[in-house]
């Protein structure tokens, strides 16, 4: 074992017990993490594999580490129980790293770590699931309670999501959460089509392939880091989803239209939208906070959008800075963000039901408030990253209720095919759930005034 994959994993723990204890954001730390330990591009990977995975798969994890553990009657620190997870993990889902090579470098962790009583109990639970296997999930008879086990998912998450689309539905959702997402990235086509953007990464290392859902618009990478590149630094692309891109689409901003983004950070909406306008017209950009306004910043001084003017605003607010209307007013909302789950693994035990119940509150106040800018023949747009109907459908129906504006069902013409024939459209708007087209969970719908 080397010293580089020794200090990996201690880093990797260290990160574990930090998003633990801190409740911090596993995406945010790893990043943090990764530009203080300045390791090695394979490292790197090895890293966000292990913390993003460890995270992802806990009640699997401490599910199969329980039986081991009912003869320590000792209250372990919390960086043992993390250890251990972290362990398991590699031991069940990392094929290429020896089981002996990974009980090795726990043992050693231990040892640096705590007394020599913890690192035998560290390699005694270790070496007793060599010996004996894991417990199989047949033992739990309620389905949901074997679902959320097998799945790593909380039980009040999956009985929401099979009330609201089925069991089936649910399950596909918790078993493609835990796979790991692909990078897509959107071209920036005011300054190259997609296959020049092709060209470009492939002489500087990186394989891109074109977006099966949005051929014109996005790639895939397949290999190499395309944000180190030349071609990223000079505007070419940027990272966004596809399901997020389609939000940009169903905008329908057309040159020299005005737009006003009412909860914009980090900007991936945004700077489509105002690529999308060519350089003319104009978006207004606001976002609560200040340091995400920077962010936006920096990514339309870097693809070079001269039509984009963001600011702190309090969504809930507008009144304070508008006071004139807009073709288009985008309202992606804060959310729970249960679409976004295979990126942010963390997000499924940091949320709760009273966590939708507060959100739908906010979301149905910055709605009403930003259809008051929409021109008598514009288009309002509502969007999240949530599967949630509460947030989502029961949001839209409540204030459908109140305002007079209705679904735009023309909009979701300006779709992709696929969108169009595969998509699940309701009363109230579209909704794309991960396993749908292998992108982030979303729910978008247009809106005109009666």
């Amino acid at each position: 074992m080397t010293k580089d994959k020794a200090t990996v994993r201690e880093v990797a723990m260290d990160a574990l017990v930090k998003i633990e204890k801190n409740q911090a954001y596993s995406h945010l730390l790893v990043n943090h993490t990764l530009k203080e330990a300045g390791l090695s591009h394979q490292d790197t990977g090895l890293l966000t594999e292990l913390v993003y995975g460890t995270v992802a798969r806990r009640l699997t994890l401490d599910y199969y580490l329980a039986p081991f553990l009912t003869k320590s009657k000792k209250k372990r620190e919390l960086w043992v129980d993390v250890l251990l997870r972290l362990s398991v993990y590699q031991m069940v889902y990392l094929d290429r790293i020896p089981d002996r090579a990974i009980v090795h470098e726990a043992v050693t962790i231990a040892n640096k770590r705590g007394h020599k009583g913890i690192s035998g109990l560290v390699n005694g639970v270790l070496r007793s699931i060599q010996r004996e296997g894991l417990p199989t999930f047949s033992a739990i008879k309620d389905e949901v309670a074997r679902l959320a086990i097998e799945t790593s998912h909380p039980e009040w998450l999956l009985k929401k999501w099979i009330e609201q689309y089925s069991y089936d539905e649910a399950r596909a959702m918790a078993f493609i959460n835990n796979e790991p997402p692909e990078t897509s990235l959107r071209v920036n086509r005011m300054k190259a089509t997609v296959e020049q953007v092709i060209r470009k990464l492939d002489e500087e290392g990186v394989e891109v392939v074109p977006s099966v859902l949005l051929p014109d618009l996005a790639v895939i990478v397949k290999k190499g880091n395309p944000f180190s590149t030349a071609a990223y630094q000079n505007g070419y692309f940027t990272a966004q989803d596809e399901a997020s891109m389609l939000v940009g689409l169903l905008v329908g901003a057309e040159e020299d239209m005005d737009v006003l983004d009412t909860c914009a950070a980090p900007g991936g909406k945004t700077t489509h939208l105002a690529e999308t306008l060519n350089g003319t017209g104009s978006v207004t950009s606001f976002d609560l906070h200040k340091q995400k306004i920077k962010l936006i910043h920096e990514q339309v001084t870097r693809l070079q959008l001269p039509n984009v003017t963001a600011d702190t605003q309090d969504a809930k607010k507008l009144t304070d800075r508008i006071d004139h209307s807009y073709n288009r007013v985008l309202v992606d909302a804060p959310c729970t963000g249960l679409g976004v789950i295979r990126r942010k693994p963390d997000i499924r035990w940091s949320k709760t039901e009273e966590d939708i119940n507060r959100i739908t509150h906010t979301q149905q106040l910055i709605l009403a408030n930003a259809s008051q800018f929409v021109q008598p023949t514009g288009t309002l747009v509502y969007s999240t990253c949530t599967v949630d109907r509460e947030e989502n459908e029961r949001v839209v129906e409540a204030f459908l209720s109140n305002h007079p504006f209705v679904v735009d069902e023309a909009a979701f013409d300006r779709l992709p095919k696929q969108v169009r024939e595969r998509g699940r459209f309701g009363q109230y708007g579209l909704t794309i759930l991960p396993q749908d087209f292998q992108t982030d969970g979303f729910f978008m719908v247009a809106l005109k005034r009666v």
